[in-house]
């Protein structure tokens, strides 16, 4: 039995109508435009040629978001955490591009959100275990058809059976309680990448750690687990404490020019551990006789001063990130949140900080585009300040931030992509 209710808000006729204009609306907007106009007088709003500048109106209607993404269909979905005290008001609420709440879905336990290229929607939570409700288990609820407005529920993925090295073991107790599953993703064909995090991590035993990345194929099957990453210690290839998870295939849905590549980046934020890296990208190499075998991206590695001041491997960067995100398009860059800073980092494909300089530009150096942080007012609440910022997305240009603490979900876009 799943702990699911449907909440149906509009009328299903809003897809159609939908599905004509972006998802993101027209920028012929007065309120985008007075922002624009506020900009080129403010120096607080804009403070450099290239920079990120909001885009009006911000959905507004969330309570703790936890994460937020664009799905394959163009809807924005969120996960809100209604009530931080308890798991039963955890809910999934999908908008479209005008910000308006067209549905809601509550999920026990809810944190996480993925949609692969079928429209099928991954959500990690929780479930009950026994019928009393006294011991819940981390879980990944198959959903499709929700754009459709009517979810149909597939396989549930379970801990600890949906594991095929747990499938042969006994229950581990608060062991088993404490696992969480923290981050999914998903790959050009479906693949599903499950990011797991736990206090079991023995690497002599039959059993996987608890703290790694599990790989599913688009049947649900587990046929994998990411080797060669390290449990518990400090490296470029570390597993401990993820907190989310990124692959560099994305929206918006194409028949040809999606990445085919099995890497993915990892945000270890759990303040658990001591580790110098805590955002990392991790290459997946083809070995005949083991598969796939992964490892760290020796590429971020390269600290050239001549093209960029600052680097995603540079120790101690993250403090405890939040999210991590892919963009999949050309300009391939690498969004990271970070909790204690309350700010936004962005990085080029290479690690370079910063986006690229206008064609046009003298500068010849990445311009760091990052912001955050309590504002002038100290009150962070205005639209280049975040709270506990939770999740990132990207989208056709856009960058989603999920404003934990603000209760929010804040869209910018450089200024130099507006036209």
């Amino acid at each position: 039995m799943h702990f699911v209710k449907l909440k149906l808000i509009l009328s299903l006729g809003f897809i159609t109508l939908f599905s004509a204009c972006s998802i993101f609306g027209s920028k012929q907007n007065d309120t985008v435009d007075d922002v624009f106009k506020q900009g080129n007088i403010d120096p607080n709003l804009v403070p450099n040629s290239v920079s990120y500048v909001p885009i009006y109106p911000y959905i507004t209607n969330v309570r703790n978001p936890l994460d937020v993404i664009v799905g394959y269909d163009e809807l924005v979905y969120v996960i809100a955490d209604n009530d931080e005290n308890s798991i039963e008001d955890n809910e999934l609420m999908i908008f479209n591009g005008k910000a308006e709440l067209v549905y809601r879905l509550a999920i026990l336990g809810a944190t996480d959100i993925t949609q692969d290229r079928r429209l099928h929607t991954y959500i990690a939570g929780r479930y009950y275990s026994v019928p009393d409700k006294s011991i819940n288990l981390a879980a990944v609820y198959h959903i499709e058809n929700l754009a459709a407005g009517k979810p149909k529920f597939n396989d549930t993925l379970k801990h600890f059976a949906c594991d095929e090295s747990r499938r042969n073991t006994a229950f581990r107790g608060q062991d088993d309680i404490d696992v969480q599953f923290t981050g999914l993703a998903t790959l050009f064909d479906n693949t599903l990448y499950l990011a797991r995090t736990g206090p079991r991590n023995d690497v002599t035993g039959i059993a996987r750690p608890d703290n790694g990345v599990l790989i599913f194929n688009a049947n649900g099957e587990n046929i994998g687990f990411a080797n060669g990453l390290t449990a518990t210690q400090s490296s470029l290839k570390s597993a401990a404490g993820i907190t989310a998870i990124a692959t560099q295939a994305g929206p918006p849905q194409r028949l040809s020019g999606i990445s085919t590549s099995a890497n993915f980046y990892l945000a270890l934020g759990n303040p658990n551990y001591a580790l110098e890296y805590r955002a990392i990208g991790i290459q997946a190499t083809f070995d005949p006789d083991q598969g796939l075998v992964y490892g760290e991206n020796s590429s971020f590695l390269n600290f050239d001063i001549t093209k960029a001041n600052r680097f995603l491997y540079e120790s101690f960067r993250f403090k405890q990130p939040t999210d991590i995100f892919f963009a999949p398009d050309a300009n391939a860059y690498i969004f990271v949140t970070d909790k204690v800073t309350d700010s936004l980092y962005v990085f080029t494909n290479n690690g370079f900080e910063g986006v690229n300089p206008p064609a046009n530009s003298n500068v010849k150096k990445q311009i760091i585009v990052s912001f955050g942080g309590s504002g002038a007012d100290g009150k962070a609440s205005g639209p280049f300040n975040f709270v506990d910022p939770s999740s990132v997305c990207y989208y056709r240009r856009m960058v989603l931030v999920a404003d934990k603490g603000n209760n929010r979900i804040c869209r910018y876009m450089l200024n130099t992509d507006i036209q």
